[in-house]
């Protein structure tokens, strides 16, 4: 839950803050906005592991109903496995 309302929705929830966005666009407050200056330093690697087809739906059923794509899912998954492991 956020802390305080949100500067542009007033959204005092999650839930506030996503019906706002689904029903706004961001171009609406242009004008609203600050400027910022970050830095990015992505250090990313791509490896493909073969899954068999029902675990891939499976996978992207779960991946959708939380709102996320497979490959987060999958990395969240092992992340959380790999703790264990280690």
């Amino acid at each position: 839950m956020p802390r305080n309302r949100t500067s542009i929705s007033k959204a005092e929830t999650y839930r506030e803050m996503s019906e706002y966005w689904d029903a706004h666009d961001l171009t609406e407050h242009w004008d609203e906005g600050k400027d910022v200056h970050f830095d990015v330093d992505i250090k990313s690697e791509v490896t493909y592991c073969a899954l068999e087809r029902d675990l891939s739906e499976k996978v992207r059923a779960v991946a959708k109903r939380h709102g996320v794509s497979s490959d987060t899912i999958v990395n969240m998954w092992v992340q959380d496995r790999l703790l264990t492991e280690v």
